[in-house]
């Protein structure tokens, strides 16, 4: 493997970068790889991590992020810059229930309920899917670029998205199951109600990064343009409700909001997405009953109506195609159900 996996399906909401490093390149200073460079200044830092870091957009030179590549000069003004304050993050094991769908010496996949964040950073430190792992398990594998509190991950999804999460036990499986990611060779499924009638199945294919306006939400960019990273998306209709359509989503990559920023981007924002557009009525009647009905909806599943709920990839130590498929869950399912009555006309 050429370079570290990421993980996938960043639930990332953090609003602003906090810097955790700055350097201040001597007017003397010969020109070099900036990774290089980093190396010689951080010693407790590998260069593979500060390489990743890179790719990642969290160096900065003169406040514009750069390659591993790229060449230093005299003056450069060169930061490390992070999602999250600077702060020293102990791991706090908590008793919180798992919902193991299957695990064995190598693995086990979890069912994540709606409303559990995956691991530690900033705004939520604690009651994390992470905390109740390190609780119920030892001695977790973190992949290289896993910085802080993400032992087990290989991939992760929002915290208002239930579903199904594959949870690395030894550096085997660990590194396994990231190259099988990292190749886009897994297997991963979403159910989505989405806005509006769509009409057939497609494909969305922009990079998706973080908005230069809002750094809390993300956006689309065409591929090829030097923000955002490449991104697709493949959806098609199972069922329309008329004003809305339930759609099956499923990702060729793994970036943050991927389905919610790209389903957006095509003018089928995710129903009761509050970041993207969903939380307001989209189509339908303009009467009071309507609305009434649509907000009962909203009530029934908090955040965006989206499950993680088919995931397939194969066995680190077997070489068994494993796949595993879960129910709708309790708020999507309710929600789906409230649709079926819908009493308005399309």
């Amino acid at each position: 493997m050429n370079e570290d996996p990421e993980l996938h399906d960043s639930e990332q909401d953090e609003e602003e970068l906090y810097e955790h490093h700055r350097f201040q390149v001597d007017p003397g200073q010969t020109v070099v790889r900036i990774d290089k460079f980093l190396i010689e200044r951080m010693p407790k830092t590998s260069r593979n991590r500060i390489q990743v870091a890179a790719r990642n957009g969290n160096v900065l030179v003169n406040k514009k992020a750069v390659k591993p590549n790229y060449r230093i000069k005299p003056m450069d003004d060169i930061s490390i810059v992070m999602p999250f304050p600077v702060r020293e993050l102990e791991l706090i094991p908590q008793n919180i229930p798992l919902d193991i769908v299957f695990e064995d010496d190598q693995l086990l996949v979890v069912n994540k309920p709606v409303g559990l964040v995956v691991h530690p950073g900033y705004g939520n430190y604690t009651g994390t899917l992470v905390n109740a792992l390190v609780y119920h398990f030892s001695q977790l594998p973190s992949l290289p670029n896993n910085y802080y509190g993400r032992p087990g991950l290989v991939h992760r999804i929002d915290k208002n998205t239930a579903g199904l999460l594959v949870i690395a036990k030894t550096e085997h499986a660990l590194t396994h199951l990231a190259k099988q990611f990292f190749d886009k060779t897994t297997k991963r499924i979403y159910w989505a109600l989405v806005w509006g009638d769509v009409p057939e199945a497609g494909t969305v294919t922009k990079a998706v990064g973080r908005s230069p306006r809002n750094r809390k939400v993300m956006t689309t960019f065409e591929d090829g343009e030097e923000m955002g990273k490449h991104a697709v998306t493949h959806f098609k209709p199972l069922k329309r409700f008329g004003w809305v359509t339930l759609v099956e989503c499923q990702l060729e990559t793994g970036r943050t909001h991927q389905i919610r920023v790209h389903m957006q981007s095509i003018g089928h924002p995710l129903f009761n997405d509050f970041e993207y557009g969903g939380d307001k009525i989209r189509t339908g009647p303009n009467t009071g009953s309507y609305k009434a009905f649509v907000q009962k909806g909203f009530d029934l599943l908090p955040g965006q109506a989206l499950q993680a709920k088919t995931l397939g990839f194969v066995h680190p130590e077997t070489n068994e195609l494993l796949h595993f498929d879960q129910p709708v869950n309790t708020g999507l399912s309710a929600l789906l159900l409230h649709w079926e009555k819908c009493p308005f006309g399309y």
